[in-house]
């Protein structure tokens, strides 16, 4: 009888290589064309149900928040009347921020600042003017204004706060005025999840055999409604 070879002691244990299988044997490769179309179609529908369905979902809010503001907003006039509060207050500032060495100059970050926190507005610089007598200072914000008259003999001022109520800032932050980058930003991010939900559920419309040629009508007739309301009630 034969011996077998010994492996010497600092010899390391072969691992067996493993073998790519060919195209042949990959499974989707062995499955006809036709077949074959028929699987990712499948594979399509599902992700288009699961993107639409999941993206409605998590954008549900801002969707809702957008579709009741676009009805306030064009019917401002409902829901605006009687709701604006208007105070005044006056005050004064350090004279030296307004005698500086040349005649136009003002300390304007000293006086944006102290007028931010002495009177608490939030709210970012709108407007900043400077003339030979008087400055004139402006902040907005959503559903709010903010007017600063300043004499720059004394540094005195009169400020006048306008709130214009709850649908008024709803309103503003619709339209994304005054709101600053980071409502802008979601504004922009809501556009392109409604987007997304719209493809997803047009997509959809092709799975639904049942439902394609009735879902597709209303697609067209939709279009051609709004585009007749353009051409003929339109200026």
């Amino acid at each position: 009888m034969n011996a077998k070879p010994n492996a010497s002691a600092g010899d390391a244990p072969v691992s067996p290589v493993r073998r790519t299988p060919p195209e042949s044997e990959n499974p989707i490769s062995r499955i006809p064309p036709e077949r074959r179309f028929l699987h990712w179609n499948r594979r399509l529908a599902h992700w288009a149900r699961w993107l639409h369905t999941y993206l409605s979902m998590f954008s549900f809010v801002v969707i809702l928040f957008f579709a009741v503001t676009g009805l306030t907003l064009n019917h401002a006039d409902w829901f605006t009347g009687g709701h604006q509060q208007t105070t005044r207050q006056r005050g004064t500032l350090d004279r030296g921020w307004f005698r500086m060495s040349d005649p136009k100059a003002v300390a304007k970050p000293e006086i944006v600042a102290s007028l931010q926190r002495v009177l608490g507005i939030r709210t970012g610089l709108s407007d900043f003017q400077v003339d030979d007598v008087q400055c004139e200072v402006s902040f907005k914000g959503p559903g709010y204004e903010a007017d600063a008259i300043i004499d720059r003999d004394t540094g005195k001022y009169e400020l006048t706060v306008s709130r214009f109520g709850l649908v008024a800032i709803l309103n503003d932050l619709h339209k994304g005025r005054d709101t600053g980058n980071g409502w802008s930003r979601l504004i922009d991010f809501s556009a392109i999840f409604m987007t997304l939900v719209s493809l997803s559920g047009l997509t959809l419309i092709f799975y639904l055999t049942k439902r394609r040629a009735s879902g597709l009508v209303a697609i067209a007739v939709g279009a051609l409604l709004c585009y007749i309301i353009y051409a003929v009630w339109v200026p």
